[in-house]
């Protein structure tokens, strides 16, 4: 009977995927990723090389929760993201993915900024050797780049002389002289930048719009993302996926991860 049990169970437990097994795909990006039934786990076994925590900063703890009310003790940042993968990076000869290089851990600032962004400094100091670390504004380039987002402390970030975390830029920074060596990545609102939500052809002022952003983010060495794209699948995600992928906007942001894994691998 316990045997039948067992069998049961490991039955309808989800299939552990082989690292060597998948493709890593550059733009997949996991919007809300602790939201998923395995964070991290399911991002990774559907190939996507960035992954978004929201974090709370509660009795010293860095939570991990999309809203307040579903915050839960055992559910901490370095539970659900780090210490997984510095196993797996480990694992991996010092790489998240076996056949690829380069991983966004995107953590959002949910409570107040410095003390949040002080407590997630010093959790982050603890994995050097997994993370790209800036000493003096020179990159030692890590297995993950940790990136910071929400309420971002700006100025104190830009005061720190070794940082183990970069800042997310808005699209009023494009425009700036920001080093990447800082500010690594450039997310916005899509709906803000843009009219076009997927329906018909893309105007051509707002393709060419969006192909000079790719063009001017990538010549300042950032790497570019947008949220509030459809996510519903349909033609309308499925235009707009098409757009982001051709102008080679570097994440596209999905709650979607069997969806996207699709398309990208088309």
């Amino acid at each position: 009977m316990r045997a039948l049990f067992l069998a049961a169970a490991l039955a309808l437990a989800p299939a552990m995927v082989s690292a060597a097994d998948v493709k890593p795909l550059a733009q997949a990006h996991a919007h809300n990723d602790y939201e998923h039934q395995r964070p991290l786990l399911d991002a990774l076994d559907h190939g996507f090389t960035g992954v978004e925590a929201d974090i709370w900063l509660v009795n010293g703890k860095l939570l991990v929760a999309h809203e307040e009310a579903h915050i839960k003790p055992e559910r901490t940042l370095e539970a659900l993201y780090l210490e997984p993968l510095k196993k797996r990076v480990t694992a991996n000869g010092g790489k998240v993915y076996p056949a690829s290089e380069g991983f966004t851990l995107l953590i959002d600032l949910k409570t107040e900024g410095e003390p949040t962004y002080k407590a997630l400094a010093e959790v982050l100091s603890k994995y050097p050797d997994i993370l790209t670390v800036v000493r003096d504004g020179k990159v030692q380039a890590g297995a993950i780049t940790a990136v910071v987002s929400g309420n971002r402390p700006k100025d104190y970030m830009l005061s720190e002389k070794v940082r183990f975390a970069g800042y997310d830029g808005r699209m009023p920074d494009l425009t700036s002289d920001m080093p990447a060596s800082f500010m690594p990545l450039l997310s916005d609102n899509w709906t803000k930048v843009f009219t076009w939500k997927g329906e018909g052809e893309m105007p051509s002022a707002e393709r060419a719009k969006l192909q000079d952003i790719v063009k001017t983010a990538h010549g300042k060495g950032w790497t570019l993302r947008f949220w509030a794209t459809p996510d519903q699948p349909g033609p309308q995600r499925e235009a707009i996926w098409k757009e982001l992928k051709a102008a080679s906007v570097d994440k596209i942001n999905t709650d979607d991860l069997a969806g996207l894994q699709s398309f990208l691998s088309k």
